[in-house]
C-alpha cells in the first residue's frame, strides 16, 4: 500500500495552534492526501478511490466462506475491480494457504465493526512487528510444530514474526453451538492469562498479535460433516471470540489460528475444506495477514500523531455480505450512515441467520450470487447505474413538484435559465 505525504491535524487561532476533534468529517475535511491502495498503477487523479467491504459472518455455517479460506476467490476477484478492499480473517484466512493482495485491508471483526461506526479509523502500514502468543495447553510436539511455521514464514516470506511467548496457564477453549440460533460459540476459562500474554508482547513494542489456542480434538464424527462441506466450523465462534477480546483491550491488529492434532486421512473430502488438511496448522494464513495489516487509530492523540493518511468508515462505497445476515453491528451501522454505501445481498451465500434486511429495514440491491454482486461493484465504479445494465430496470423519472396544488402552472413554452 502507497502512503501519500501527509500533515498534521491543527488549525490556527489567535492564541496559536489547537488540535482539530477527532471524528470522521474533520478527517474528511482536512486531509490533503487521501491513501492510495489501488488495483491501478494509472490512477484517476479527478476521482476518489473506490472502496469495498466484503463480510462473511464466522460460525454462521455460510454457504460460502463458511469453511477453510473458501471465500477468498471473492476476495481476490473483488479486489481486481475495486481499489481498496476491507475484508476480515475469516474471508482471507485459508490455514496453510493465502494469497497476497496489496489492495486488501486485513481487519479484524471487531474493528470492523467500531471502523463502520465511525469510532476507529484504519492507518496502513509497511509492516507490522507481530508477536505470537501460544496457549501453555499446547503439547510440546505440537508447539514445535508451530514454532518451525513462525520459523519457516521469517525465512521463506520474509515476515516480521518477532518474538513468542507461552501464556501462564492453560486457556482451556470450549466450543458449542448456540441452540437458539445455531450458531458456533464457546468460551476460554482463563482469559486473564491471554491478556497478560498480550501485555507483555506489546510492552515489548509488539503492534500485532497471533494467537494459537489448543482447541479439543473433536470425535471424528463431530467434524464429518464440515469435512464434507456442509454444518457449521465448530471452531470459528471461540476463534472470534479471542480476538475481539484482544482487540478490544489492546487496540492492535490480532487473529487466532486453532492448535489440533491432524485428522485420519480421509479420500472423501469436500475441496471447501481441504486447506485444513494440509499441515499440522492453521498458522502461516494469519502470519501472512498480521504482517501488514492496518493499525487501529482509536483517540484524538493518535489521529494528531499519525496525521490524517488513514481510511475511515464514510470512505466506503460498496458493502457486499450474505442476505440473511444483515443484523451484524458493522452492517447496520453502514445502513444508518447520512451517505450510506451501495449494500450489496447475495442470495446463494446462505447461513443459520434469518437477519434479513427487510427485517432492519436497510435499502439494498439483491443479487443471485457474487458473480452479480462483482458486476454491481463494477458498475458502481464506474458511476453507472447497475439497473441500466439490465432489462426494462430503468423507469420513467419521478416527478417532484414544488409547485402548491392552488398555485399558477407556468406554460410549458417557458425556458429555464
Amino acid at each position: 500500500m502507497l502512503l501519500q505525504n501527509h500533515t498534521p491535524l491543527f488549525f490556527n487561532t489567535a492564541g496559536g495552534k489547537l488540535p482539530i476533534r477527532f471524528d470522521e468529517r474533520n478527517i474528511l475535511k482536512h486531509r490533503r492526501y487521501r491513501v492510495s491502495c489501488s488495483n491501478s498503477y494509472l490512477s484517476n487523479k479527478w476521482k476518489r478511490l473506490y472502496t469495498s467491504v466484503l463480510i462473511v459472518p464466522t460460525g454462521v455455517g455460510a454457504s460460502i466462506g463458511g469453511y477453510a479460506g473458501d471465500a477468498l476467490p471473492v476476495a481476490r476477484t473483488l479486489a481486481s475491480v475495486a481499489d481498496c478492499v476491507i475484508s476480515h480473517p475469516n474471508v482471507l484466512n485459508a490455514a496453510m494457504l493465502y494469497w497476497p493482495m496489496p489492495n486488501v485491508m486485513y481487519v479484524e471483526g471487531y474493528a470492523l465493526d467500531r471502523f463502520a461506526e465511525g469510532l476507529w479509523t484504519l492507518q496502513p502500514v509497511h509492516q507490522n512487528k507481530v508477536g505470537l502468543v501460544l496457549d501453555a495447553g499446547i503439547e510440546e510436539q505440537l508447539r514445535i510444530r508451530h514454532l518451525q511455521v513462525a520459523d519457516a514464514t521469517r525465512a521463506s516470506l520474509g515476515l516480521p514474526v518477532l518474538e513468542y511467548i507461552v501464556t501462564d496457564t492453560p486457556l482451556e477453549v470450549e466450543k458449542w453451538i448456540n441452540l437458539k440460533n445455531g450458531q458456533a460459540t464457546g468460551r476460554i476459562k482463563h482469559p486473564d492469562s491471554l491478556l497478560r500474554a498480550v501485555e507483555t508482547l506489546c510492552d515489548r513494542s509488539i503492534n500485532a498479535v497471533a494467537v494459537v489456542a489448543r482447541f479439543p480434538d473433536d470425535d471424528i464424527e463431530d467434524v464429518d460433516d464440515y469435512r464434507q462441506g456442509k454444518g457449521i466450523d465448530l471452531l470459528a465462534g471461540v476463534e472470534a471470540i479471542i480476538s475481539h477480546l484482544v482487540v478490544k483491550n489492546f487496540k492492535i491488529p490480532c487473529a487466532h489460528a486453532p492448535a489440533l492434532l491432524p485428522p485420519p486421512l480421509t479420500k472423501s473430502l469436500c475441496p471447501k475444506s481441504a486447506a485444513e488438511e494440509l499441515g499440522y496448522t492453521f498458522l502461516p494464513c494469519v502470519l501472512a495477514g498480521l504482517s501488514n495489516a492496518p493499525q487501529y487509530l482509536t483517540n484524538e492523540y493518535e489521529s494528531q500523531r499519525n496525521g490524517c493518511s488513514c481510511i475511515v468508515g464514510s470512505d466506503v462505497d460498496s458493502v457486499i455480505l450474505p442476505a440473511d445476515a444483515c443484523g451484524g453491528d458493522g452492517v447496520l451501522a453502514f445502513a444508518n450512515k447520512k451517505n450510506k454505501p451501495l449494500i450489496i445481498c447475495v442470495q446463494e451465500n446462505e447461513t443459520v441467520l434469518n437477519d434479513t434486511p427487510d427485517k432492519f429495514g436497510i435499502d439494498v440491491v439483491k443479487v443471485s450470487n457474487y458473480w452479480e454482486a462483482i458486476g454491481v461493484v463494477a458498475a458502481h465504479k464506474a458511476g453507472v447505474d447497475p439497473n441500466s445494465l439490465r432489462r426494462d430496470k430503468i423507469k420513467n423519472i419521478n416527478t417532484n413538484s414544488l409547485i402548491p396544488s392552488n398555485a399558477c402552472v407556468a406554460s410549458t413554452s417557458t425556458v429555464f435559465a
